[in-house]
């Protein structure tokens, strides 16, 4: 079972993610985070195989949280998904070693390509 941690102050937001994503893999399991504070008590606490992060959130910032990730796991699995597309932020953010950025809104593509990022890294 792979274990899948959303992390998007958007409740509307993680339910599309969840079910977009959910439909193009088998054996996924999600948890949920409202805000970055949370998704960092939840990635200590679960250790989710992936991390589907938006960069815009209260309490901590997106940017911080992979951060802060990054100290308890170098290797931990990252793909942003974010509304943000300014080009100076994504490109801080990719040298952070996140497996991809993906914008928002997400739609059945997008969600193609983290599936495929996700069942490639199972293997």
């Amino acid at each position: 079972m792979t274990k899948i941690l959303i992390v998007d102050d958007s409740k509307f937001s993680q339910k599309i993610t969840s079910s977009l994503v959910g439909k193009n893999l088998d054996d996924v399991s999600f948890d949920y985070a409202d805000d970055g504070e949370e998704g960092l008590e939840k990635f200590r606490e679960i250790r989710p195989d992936y991390l589907l992060i938006d960069l815009l959130m209260p309490k901590l910032r997106g940017q911080d949280l992979i951060e802060s990730v990054r100290q308890i796991d170098f290797d931990a699995k990252i793909i942003v998904v974010s509304a943000d597309v300014q080009k100076r932020v994504r490109d801080v953010i990719e040298k952070m070693g996140v497996l991809s950025f993906i914008n928002k809104p997400l739609n059945d593509e997008k969600a193609k390509t983290i599936a495929d990022i996700i069942r490639k890294g199972a293997q």
